[in-house]
């Protein structure tokens, strides 16, 4: 008998990733991209998955040019780039042929840094949530991904 959602989630095959509440009231999630572990914040607004300019080298990404342009929490129309053929673990649930953006996250970082908070290497976005089947358990913290 199925007591939790946690158990009847992971009866039906979702992995159980933990998730961590930051003094900005976000969700940090750890997750592997390429192989390289990096700390991403939870953003089921955004759109796609990003990581900063900076750090495309850390994360073995091959960019190319992009024609869309970012806009996001106190910024816009910034400049982006693409890398796609990543692959992203998060937990246990991994996946392959993953489109990564890149933009400058240094607003994103200084207002995480101005409320006491770790700077992040990218945000995970609605284009994983939604290849995953995402379900958040916002009350015990945990994300669910099939």
């Amino acid at each position: 008998m199925t007591n939790t959602l946690g158990d009847y989630l992971t009866e039906r095959g979702y992995k159980k990733i933990k998730l961590r509440l930051t003094k900005t009231n976000h969700f940090e999630i750890r997750a592997t991209i390429n192989g390289i572990k990096g700390r991403f914040i939870l953003d089921t607004g955004a759109s796609s998955s990003c990581v900063g300019f900076n750090e495309a080298k850390q994360f073995n990404l091959i960019t190319k040019k992009s024609d869309i342009m970012a806009t996001g929490a106190g910024a816009s129309n910034m400049t982006t780039k693409v890398s796609d053929g990543n692959t992203i673990k998060i937990g246990r649930w991994n996946r392959g042929k993953i489109i990564i953006v890149l933009f400058n996250l240094t607003h994103v970082n200084t207002a995480l840094i101005n409320h006491s908070s770790e700077p992040v290497h990218g945000i995970i976005g609605a284009d994983i949530l939604k290849k995953g089947k995402a379900i958040i358990d916002y009350e015990k913290k945990y994300l669910y991904l099939k």
